[in-house]
């Protein structure tokens, strides 16, 4: 590709996830031909609509966040501007110390500008080991630290187990003294290494973002299920005149004499001028074992977390639900269930679609914590329907349920998570005509993943800026006070 980023030579894509596809289109739009390669049926990876008891529903993530502007925009560009929805209820609880309690208002991923904000959600003597941060010495930091253990350090572990813990692992079903403050909330960590107490740096934080007002909805989910999102997206691709093969897993990637690449499949061998490479760490370090070795191994140490989603679907006459879109839960209780999501009020799409049919999900298993996974089917739906009665006194029987597991779906961000991924992007410098994009790299949620596949091609443009602001800067996944 030229320095402006225009081309009308080929690049494959390998996978078709919302992160390659958001490639593709990118590509698509710059004159570029392009062929996406995915090895399995189907495109959407992590995203995947679903029906249960005749309704529409996600059976995988299931809304994006709003604050980022590419999720958003990208689903306008496809076509759903009309389908874009906001949350009918942002209201969401916390299910600790016995019982569902409202979710706090005023912290930054759990972390509380003051004691008061977590009244009600701890203990007494949690609240005021809070109190204490002002007067503690100042607390380096250095290049990274995990969330949990600075947390728990400056204001005790009962801010980290009963609201940072259940925040972090809705978003990558994680352990918050393993997952890298860096990575995963680079505002918190800015504002801490600015500040000696860490209330105060969380205070700056709110005083920041009050005085850049942010109107709209934090979170956005779309008619149907944002799983309509890649289903657009590549409706779109292929109108435009690229091709997605399905059915196609990529065997081989090497570099050709001529400076392209020769990318092999079970059945051909193309020819690329340049590759992006958008599929988890281990498919891509196999991939890029042979021309970057040292890429590859970086890759192969990237840890993931699986989980399972338990959709149930009732009679509205049988059941009468707390307000709100759902509730989190703390691992330090006991429970198995780490979240759930009332999807019939969090959604007013899905309760139109039919009146009389409640839709719920919740969501179990955590980074290491493999023993619930290997459950049957009908036992998760047991011990989900035992917690949900434990947490709500919901006893009825649903209609449907389905299952739906995502086994290595959730990259994990440890302590110097940033750093490995500096040194990826390093090593796949090196090689003309290649780029990474992915969940692995800069943030999990949506618009992470499309931010990150920009970058991508841009990079293969000669414009690096996007992937270094990326590197030094990771997106976000999660709102500061929002639930699941």
């Amino acid at each position: 590709m030229s320095a402006t980023g225009t081309s009308t030579g080929h690049v494959v894509v390998i996978g078709a996830g919302v992160a390659g596809l958001a490639a593709a289109h990118r590509l698509l739009g710059r004159g570029t031909r392009v062929t996406v390669l995915e090895a399995s049926d189907r495109v959407g990876g992590k995203l995947l609509p679903g029906e249960i008891a005749g309704v529409r529903v996600d059976l995988g993530a299931e809304s994006m966040l709003a604050r980022r502007p590419e999720a958003v925009a990208l689903a306008r560009e496809v076509g759903l501007a009309e389908r874009l929805r906001q949350p009918a209820t942002a209201t969401a609880s916390i299910w600790t110390r016995g019982a569902l309690r409202p979710m706090p208002k005023g912290h930054v991923m759990g972390v509380p500008g003051t004691a008061a904000a977590l009244a009600g959600v701890l203990s007494d003597e949690g609240l005021a080991r809070i109190e204490r941060d002002a007067g503690l010495p100042r607390t380096e930091i250095g290049d990274d630290v995990a969330v949990g253990e600075y947390v728990a350090a400056r204001l005790g572990r009962e801010v980290v187990d009963r609201l940072v813990e259940p925040l972090l692992g809705g978003v990558y079903a994680g352990d918050a003294y393993r997952i890298s403050m860096r990575s995963a909330v680079p505002q918190l960590f800015q504002a801490a290494r600015a500040h000696d107490s860490l209330t105060a740096a969380v205070r700056d934080i709110q005083a920041k973002a009050a005085g850049h007002q942010q109107t709209g909805p934090v979170f956005m989910g779309i008619e149907g299920g944002v799983g309509r999102l890649p289903l657009a997206v590549a409706e779109s691709v292929r109108a435009r005149g690229g091709e997605i093969l399905t059915g196609t897993p990529v065997t081989g990637l090497r570099r050709e004499a001529s400076g392209g690449w020769r990318v092999a499949t079970g059945e051909r061998a193309l020819h690329a001028d340049a590759v992006v490479v958008a599929v988890p760490a281990p498919a891509a370090a196999a991939l890029l074992r042979a021309e970057s070795p040292a890429a590859a191994t970086e890759l192969s140490a990237v840890e993931y977390a699986s989980m399972a989603l338990i959709t149930l679907a009732y009679r509205r006459a049988d059941l009468a639900l707390p307000e709100g879109s759902g509730f989190l839960v703390p691992p330090v209780d006991g429970h198995t269930i780490k979240a759930s999501t009332f999807a019939s009020q969090k959604w007013g799409w899905i309760a139109e679609e039919d009146p009389d049919v409640v839709v719920l999900r919740t969501s179990v298993g955590r980074h290491r914590e493999t023993e619930i996974l290997r459950r049957e089917d009908t036992e998760l739906v047991d011990v989900s329907r035992h917690d949900l009665r434990e947490a709500t006194g919901l006893d009825a029987v649903p209609l449907r349920t389905r299952v739906t597991r995502w086994t290595d779906g959730l990259p994990q961000y440890p302590v110097g998570h940033h750093a490995r991924v500096a040194r990826i992007r390093e090593h796949v410098a090196k090689l003309p005509g290649l780029a990474v994009c992915g969940a692995q790299y800069d943030g999990v949620g949506i618009p992470a993943c499309i931010a990150s596949a920009y970058a991508a091609v841009d990079q293969l443009g000669g414009d690096l800026s996007g992937a270094e602001e990326l590197t030094a800067n990771p997106v976000q996944s999660l709102h500061g006070g929002a639930g699941e």
